[in-house]
This record gives structure tokens, C-alpha cells and sequence, in this order.
């Protein structure tokens, strides 16, 4: 009788193992790196490596672009995947390669748009920032702003999605993109462990919480991929203005407190829809010190680029020395507004793993229940 059922079960792992593979989930392929790219440390500049990523054998395939990033790669053709937030006149966001392209369908393969030569990265062009506050609090950096998005190769109507070093398989979205800060030390750069950047809906949020801090991953949270900047990032940002402040910290992001009670939300899952209305509003820290600085100022350096110039190499070869559109998940603000765009959809890759996940659960849970 036993045999019988274990016969029984075990050809029905045979078929959902068949099935995951339709799902394009290779059996011989692991999903996770040995490393999670969360966990990988490496000193910048000299510790840098070619790629961050060197899993090659796992389900989404190499990384796309590279790490070590010199005056070889810089341009508008770069794939420099080493991305920095140190000041509201020296940050990057991650944007895809290709022009018109979508962040859901490119989210493991962008790079870095950066307002400063000098780190083999692409620049953002002149005139695509209209709006930008960069906010320093005890715990974590973020930048804010308002950019004209087809600018650095975001499809003009894309409501966005996010960027986070985890991602379903924890190689990071993009693969191996690392972040780096010099807000916690004399100019030195520190490695950022935890981050998120929200892009879409010409609006952007990003966020480097301080590794030393007890409440970086609680601060830079990355599961409420649905919910955008209102509500990871609260702000109040406004277009048109470019302003430098000393903050408080948020409450952690899906945290809020109602009637006296502490509560944690919990987003739905994408099979349920759009998610139209939430049980809070989430509480925008205060702030003080702002300095407004003309736009002029700040991106000198951005005036001679063009979107598809290139300022020094054509950034295709090898560096030196290296070997669907989402859903809007809320309301998006208006543009005098605080941001609260940029919201994601999981990808298919995401979907097919938690699917085929499930299944084989209930195959091997009938093994033993039979």
C-alpha cells in the first residue's frame, strides 16, 4: 500500500517537474547564487570587480554589463552597473539601455545615469531633471526629483517599477548593480548594502540607508515593490525646485500606526489587480535646513550631453583593466505634489518560480499526507 502511494506521488512530481520546466525553470539550473548579491562586499574603487555577478549558470543567465567602470566606458553607450548617491549635485539612477524600453521587461539589465562625469557611466541629459530634493537623515540618504524619462531610455508612459539588490532570485535588479555613498564619512565610499530606486511616471525615488545602522533593510525595504515613493520614500518634492535638506526619519515603509495601533500592511498579490485604494496615507518626515540651489548650478556638467551623444568613448568595448508595462499600484501625485509614482509589477520570471514552487510543494506534501 505504501509503496503503491509513494509510486503514485512520485509520478506526480515527475509530471510537475516536467511542468516546471514549461515555466522555464531548467531542473538542472539553481534559482538562487551562492552568494545573494546583498551579501557581497567589495571596497571601491580597488576592490571592484569586472562583474559583481559571476553566476552564469542560474535561470536569468549572466549579467548584462559590468562593474568596473573607467574613462573606456563613460558615455551614453555605457554599461556601467556602479551607481552612486552622494549629494543632490552627484547622484545615479538606474535606467534601461535601450531607448523606449520598459522597466518591467529591462529591470535586470539597467544602468547607471549619473549628474557627474568621471565614473565611466552614462550622464542624464541636460534639461531631463526639472526637479530634484535630496534629503540626509540619521539613518539613510534618498534623492527625489521629476525627470522627463524618455531622456534616459524610459518609455514615455511607463508608470515604473523598482530597482532593489534582491529581486525573486537574490541576484538584484539589475544583475550585480551595486551602489556606493560618501554620506557617512569623509568623502570616503562606503558600500550600500540596502537600497531601493522607484523609476516611472517621470518620477523617481532613491533611497541608501547607512550599512552601519541597525534598521538599514527595515528603512530600504523592498517588498511593497507595488505600492511606489509615497509610500517607501515619503516626501514632499516639488517640480521645479532644487533643494538640499537635513530630515527625519520615515517610518519603516508598509508601517503605520491608526487609532493608537501600530499596524504592518501587507500588499496583495498581483493576480488580485491594481491596487486602487490603501488603509493609510503614510506620514511624510519632517524637515529642516533646505537649501535651494538654481538647476544651473548643480548639472554644469550635464549641458553638452545629449541623449544620444557620447562624451567620451563609445563605451562598447571592455573597460581597461577588466577582464509589460507595470501598473500604477496608487494614485500617482501630481506634479507639485510629493512623488508618488513609480510602482512594479513582478516579473514573468518571478511568477513562473513562485508557481512552480507551489506546485512541487503540494506534490512532495502528498507523499507523505497520501
Amino acid at each position: 500500500m505504501i509503496l503503491a502511494v509513494l509510486s503514485s506521488s512520485f509520478a506526480r512530481i515527475a509530471v510537475l517537474l516536467s511542468t516546471t520546466a514549461l515555466l522555464g525553470v531548467n531542473a538542472q539550473q539553481s534559482t538562487y547564487p551562492a552568494t545573494p548579491l546583498a551579501s557581497k562586499h567589495f571596497s571601491y574603487p580597488t576592490g571592484i570587480p569586472y562583474q559583481a555577478d559571476t553566476d552564469t549558470n542560474l535561470v536569468r543567465g549572466p549579467q548584462s554589463g559590468y562593474n568596473l567602470c573607467n574613462a573606456t566606458t563613460e558615455g551614453q553607450l555605457s554599461k556601467c552597473q556602479t551607481s552612486f548617491l552622494n549629494s543632490l549635485d552627484d547622484f545615479c539612477v538606474w535606467a534601461p539601455m535601450n531607448p523606449n524600453s520598459l522597466i518591467a521587461d529591462t529591470e535586470g539589465e539597467e544602468v547607471a545615469w549619473c549628474t557627474k562625469p568621471g565614473r565611466g557611466t552614462r550622464l542624464i541629459p541636460a534639461g531631463a531633471l526639472t526637479g530634484v530634493q535630496f534629503m540626509r537623515t540619521p539613518d539613510y540618504v534618498q534623492v527625489v526629483g521629476f525627470i522627463d524619462q524618455k531622456l534616459i531610455n524610459i518609455m514615455a508612459n511607463d508608470s515604473g517599477g523598482e530597482l532593489d539588490p534582491h529581486g525573486a532570485d537574490l541576484r538584484g535588479n539589475p544583475l550585480g548593480g551595486l551602489v556606493y555613498s560618501t554620506a557617512w564619512g569623509n568623502d570616503s565610499y562606503t558600500q550600500v548594502m540596502e537600497w531601493h530606486n522607484f523609476m516611472g511616471g517621470g518620477q523617481f525615488c532613491f533611497k541608501a540607508c547607512d550599512p552601519s545602522g541597525p534598521n538599514a533593510a527595515d528603512f530600504c525595504q523592498h517588498i511593497y515593490d507595488r505600492i511606489g515613493c509615497a509610500y517607501n520614500a515619503p516626501n514632499a518634492a516639488k517640480d521645479g525646485t532644487f533643494e538640499s535638506c537635513l530630515g527625519d526619519n520615515q517610518d519603516f515603509p508598509g508601517v503605520y500606526t491608526m487609532n493608537g495601533a501600530v499596524t504592518t500592511y501587507s500588499q496583495p498579490p498581483e493576480s488580485l489587480g491594481v491596487i486602487s485604494t490603501l488603509p493609510y496615507t503614510a506620514r511624510i518626515p519632517a524637515s529642516s535646513s533646505c537649501t535651494p540651489v538654481s538647476s544651473a548650478q548643480l548639472y554644469a556638467a550635464l549641458a553638452s550631453v545629449t541623449p544620444s551623444g557620447v562624451t567620451s568613448a563609445s563605451a562598447s568595448a571592455t573597460p581597461s583593466g577588466g577582464s509589460n508595462p507595470a501598473t500604477s499600484g496608487t494614485p500617482t501625485s501630481t506634479k507639485t505634489e510629493a512623488i508618488a509614482s513609480a510602482t512594479d509589477t513582478s516579473g514573468a520570471e518571478a511568477r513562473g518560480w513562485s508557481v512552480a514552487a507551489t506546485l512541487l510543494g503540494v506534490a512532495f506534501a502528498a507523499v507523505f499526507l497520501s
